[in-house]
């Protein structure tokens, strides 16, 4: 197993860098820099827990720790499940499977960007946005490789030891992005789908202001099916959303936010110009 060879520390961060907050009992959100991933499994209870994304490259030693003071040095997770396999959701990916030996799931369509066989598009530095778009330049783009350790996702959308969850195929951001979901108490996790920041200003990343945008624009790169991808999400009518970049966002702010954004998608999410504007 390796990471890319582009693989590096990024140096942007934001407020919410190094701290957690509980969804419930049963769901913990943890920011590394700017973006989130999450602890799935209730730590009171002997059940398995699984962890949603692995955050930024270089963070693996952040991330077992944090996952320790939840959960034990000895309870390690049964797997990882990735909404997708962009450098800030996959930057600690190959640490972790090696320190816990689990394995790894993931939508079939994203597999060979995770078997080194496929780089994603680099990201377009071109596209109308804020600074980060502008410096996204220097994010990687080149495909971990996590060998036997990666296996799809069943067709049947359940997620193996996750009987309560389902994953929804959500592409647009990249081919194989998935989204997972709750129907026991309509909690959606968004992956990058949307987001609930302006993750292309560098200000809003920085102090994590609350609104909710389509997806990142720099590595975005068919905005028709992002689009529908945010409709298919609308129509469960989810209760909270947990998205990949901001904070967990509920109740009206969630439901009307969505809304705007499905019925103005064209003109809040989708760039005036970019090089994966067609």
């Amino acid at each position: 197993m390796e990471y890319g060879e582009d693989q590096k520390y990024i140096p942007v961060t934001s407020i919410n860098s190094r701290l957690g907050q509980e969804i419930g009992k049963d769901i913990y959100c943890y920011t590394i820099q700017v973006v989130n991933l999450y602890f799935i499994g209730n730590p009171e209870k002997n059940e398995e827990w699984f962890i949603i994304d692995t955050g930024m490259p270089k963070s693996a030693n952040d991330i077992i720790s944090e996952a320790e003071k939840r959960y034990g040095a000895t309870r390690i997770p049964k797997a990882i499940i990735l909404t997708h396999g962009h450098f800030d959701h996959v930057g600690a990916v190959v640490d972790l499977v090696e320190h816990w030996n689990i394995p790894v799931y993931a939508h079939e369509l994203e597999i060979p960007y995770l078997t080194g066989k496929k780089a994603y598009p680099e990201p377009d530095r071109t596209v109308e946005g804020g600074l980060v778009a502008k410096i996204s330049s220097i994010f990687p783009n080149e495909p971990v490789h996590l060998g036997q350790r990666i296996h799809p996702l069943p067709n049947d959308a359940s997620i193996p030891g996750l009987t309560d969850w389902r994953w929804l195929h959500t592409p647009g951001h990249s081919p194989g992005h998935i989204s997972l979901f709750k129907d026991k108490d309509r909690t959606l996790i968004a992956g990058d789908a949307f987001i609930t920041v302006r993750q292309d200003s560098l200000f809003k990343v920085l102090i994590q202001k609350e609104e909710i945008n389509g997806p990142p624009r720099y590595l975005t790169t068919d905005w028709r099916e992002a689009w529908e991808s945010v409709k298919k999400l609308e129509s469960l009518n989810p209760n909270v959303a947990l998205t990949g970049h901001g904070n967990p966002v509920s109740g009206d702010f969630l439901t009307a936010g969505l809304s705007r954004l499905v019925r103005k998608f064209d003109s809040l999410a989708i760039p005036d110009y970019g090089k994966f504007i067609h």
